[in-house]
Parts: structure tokens; sequence; C-alpha cells
């Protein structure tokens, strides 16, 4: 096992740029943010984490049984329209953004490993404007329907009640309009995002995703782009 460890480290010495510090990866939820994080900072031998660990916004509305979502969860989607929820999301990054450029600063500061840090909270906006050599993003999208097979997936939405259904509605149907508007601002910053698939492969997504990232402060005119695919295999 440590040599397989040793091999995957160094395939990601080798494609990742040179002076890579800190990666971000962004992308709606269920994009397969985590999935990626965790395989490219093992290749890196760093760490991941999450901005989700950094302040704490109405999270999915769904929970796995004995456990109920929370009351305020419930309100947050059930009294919100979709466009209103992005906006309280979006709201909700903008805030926190400040405890986001504190670890990157810290890490790029630090002779510590590399970081990978992963979340929706990685707005294209807020990121692009950062000014430090050493870090690069990388913005997941997908397809509408993996989105929606993903989020139907995990809240066990075949077997939920009516109620619990229409949260679910409202969580994809953020989840979309977060993603569309992405694309919007990824297009209007020159960045490519990478699409994607339900068949890519894990391992050959994250030889894609390190060879992509992109410097920020670097406009780039690119489409998204597909990652290639082989078997099938959950990101």
């Amino acid at each position: 096992m440590r040599g397989v460890r040793a091999h995957r480290a160094d395939r990601g010495a080798a494609l990742s740029p040179p002076g890579l510090r800190v990666l971000l990866i962004g992308g709606s939820s269920h994009a397969g943010k985590s999935s990626l994080a965790r395989r490219i900072a093992e290749r890196l031998g760093g760490e991941t984490i999450s901005t989700d660990s950094l302040a704490r916004h109405p999270g999915r509305p769904w929970r796995r049984p004995p456990h109920e979502v929370p009351l305020h969860v419930v309100e947050h989607y059930r009294d919100l329209s979709p466009e209103a929820l992005l906006a309280s999301v979006l709201a909700h990054y903008r805030a926190m953004w400040p405890l986001a450029e504190d670890v990157i600063r810290a890490r790029l500061q630090a002779a510590a490993v590399p970081l990978v840090l992963e979340g929706s909270a990685l707005w294209p906006p807020l990121a692009a404007a950062l000014p430090w050599p050493g870090v690069r993003a990388l913005w997941l999208t997908a397809d509408p329907a993996l989105f929606r097979g993903r989020i139907e997936a995990e809240s066990g939405y075949a077997a939920a009640s009516p109620s619990v259904r229409a949260l679910v509605e409202k969580f994809i149907a953020r989840t979309l309009l977060y993603d569309r508007a992405m694309r919007a601002e990824l297009a209007r910053l020159g960045v490519g995002g990478l699409e994607v698939g339900a068949a890519d492969d894990l391992e050959r997504l994250a030889d894609v995703g390190l060879q992509r990232a992109v410097a920020l402060g670097v406009t780039r005119s690119a489409p998204a782009d597909r990652a290639p695919s082989s078997r099938p295999r959950r990101a």
C-alpha cells in the first residue's frame, strides 16, 4: 500500500503546476468536490479542508432516520424561492470569505504540506481577486441530470414523504441556479470550468484537474471542458 501511495504522490507532483501551495476546488453541491479534493491531496502529499467547516449555513434539507431535519432548515427551504435561496447562500459566502482568505494566507506563510481547499463558498469572483502566487483554482460543473440524480440518491427521494420531497426539490433548484450562475461568472472571467460526467474515473479526473487548474488573476477564454471518461465511477 505504501508503494501505491508513493506512486500516486509522485504522479501528482509530476502533474501539479510548479510552486503550487494551495489548490481551490469550487462548484455546486454534489459536483464531486470533496472526492476530488481528497484524491488530489493524496497525490500531492497534502491535506484537505472544506469551506463548510469554516462557517455554517442551513444545510441539506434531509436526514437519515431517526434524525429529523431541524425546524430552521425546514423553514428556510419551505419559505424561500429558489432565487431567494441562491441569494441567501451567496450572501453567506461573501460574508465568510475573509475566513477562507485567512486559511489560504496561513498556508502560504507556513512551511507546510500543500492544501486543497474545497467548497461551494469558493465563488469565482471572490477567488479570482486573490493576489497571491502559489494559489490555483478549479471549478467543477455538471449536467443538470447528474446533479438531480446524485441529490435524489443521497436524500432518499424515492421513499421520502411529499413534504420532504418538496424541500429536496427546492435544494435541487437552488443547486442548478448556483451552477448556472457560476458558469456565467467563469465565462465573464474567461476561465473554463471542468465538466464532470457520471462515467468519469476519479483518477483521470484528478489528472485533468491538476493540469487545468488556473493561476488566479490569469484569464482564459475557454468553455467548460469535459474530463476524459472510462469506466463508471462517482467523483
